[in-house]
């Protein structure tokens, strides 16, 4: 019987299942694939390579973009802006926690900021009382320019904040480990390096015996997957499209293993985990660093005297 007019035919009914499947592909709904190895994701050699760098160029592209609304509280950066305060708690807690005889100096401190951005952390460390100085570095010029642009409208932050457009693998290294930082910040950077390992020991020579190394990353795991990638960039848009890569994120056995197992002069581990709540912001919950975001920090062993 032949069909009706303007009925399809069955094989235009098969293509049209095929166009429409093609056209509703789910968003981002792919399952990730196995995320880089933390340990060995550059050659050993590489950390003594005067040439070694550890920045991607297309993460740097990516921040160069959102450089003019780094300072919108109701911008793409709003996330950062909200998680500060949690920053300075948990510095203040590692420091807090290891009881010294004597104690470490609470005031006079010194800061290096690796991967400043805008400034966020680097401008509200500077304005601590307890602040002797904070150097702050980014190897993106376009980012670092704004930066430098806000710092001006406070005079105060003159004599504090210094802002120096380098990568970590080309700041000079401290002359003596006492000449080094008493607290080395890595906010929200860790994720977006080509190679983390060698990352970090380009970063814990600036940090003085005694002092301390802070870190802000997230989990690998399903759960980071979908808050992260599928909800906070395609559904809810809360940080730009492309911000985060689940395979570069780092889990926190991951660190410690790095630290205490692998490398030397390390103790004293901290982890804080956290969860962003709409409306409320970022707060501390147990437990949560072994699924989301969280904060490490690791000690550098005091010498003897």
């Amino acid at each position: 019987m032949p069909p009706r007019s303007g009925a399809l035919l069955p094989c235009q009914l098969r293509q049209l299942r095929r166009n429409a499947t093609a056209n509703l592909r789910p968003i981002r709904l792919v399952a990730p694939t196995l995320g880089r190895s933390f340990s060995v994701s550059a050659p050993k050699s590489h950390s003594t390579d005067p040439t070694f760098s550890s920045v991607s160029p297309d993460e740097v592209s990516h921040f160069n973009a959102l450089a003019s609304s780094w300072w919108d509280p109701q911008g793409p950066s709003r996330i950062l802006h909200l998680m500060n305060p949690l920053r300075h708690d948990f510095i203040r807690s590692c420091r807090s926690s290891v009881l010294d005889d004597p104690p470490p100096p609470s005031t006079g401190l010194k800061y290096l900021d690796i991967g400043c951005g805008g400034g966020i952390f680097a401008e509200s460390a500077a304005r601590l009382p307890t602040t002797a100085s904070v150097t702050a570095i980014d190897p993106s010029s376009e980012v670092l320019s704004v930066a430098k642009a806000h710092a001006r409208r406070d005079p105060a932050l003159q004599s504090k904040l210094t802002y120096l457009n380098t990568p970590i693998e080309q700041l000079p290294v401290p002359n003596t480990p006492r000449d080094g930082y008493d607290v080395v910040s890595v906010f929200e950077v860790i994720e977006h390096v080509s190679h983390p390992a060698q990352f970090l020991d380009r970063c814990t020579p600036f940090v003085k015996p005694g002092g301390w190394l802070v870190l802000s990353t997230i989990a690998r795991t399903w759960m980071s997957w979908l808050t992260t990638n599928v909800v906070a960039e395609d559904l809810l848009r809360m940080v730009p499209k492309g911000t985060h890569d689940w395979r570069k994120y780092i889990n926190e056995e991951e660190l410690r293993s790095h630290f205490l197992q692998k490398r030397t002069g390390w103790a004293e581990p901290r982890c804080m985990g956290v969860v962003y709540v709409p409306g409320l912001g970022w707060k501390e919950v147990s437990g949560s660093e072994k699924v989301g975001n969280y904060f490490f920090g690791v000690r550098r062993i005091a010498e003897s005297t």
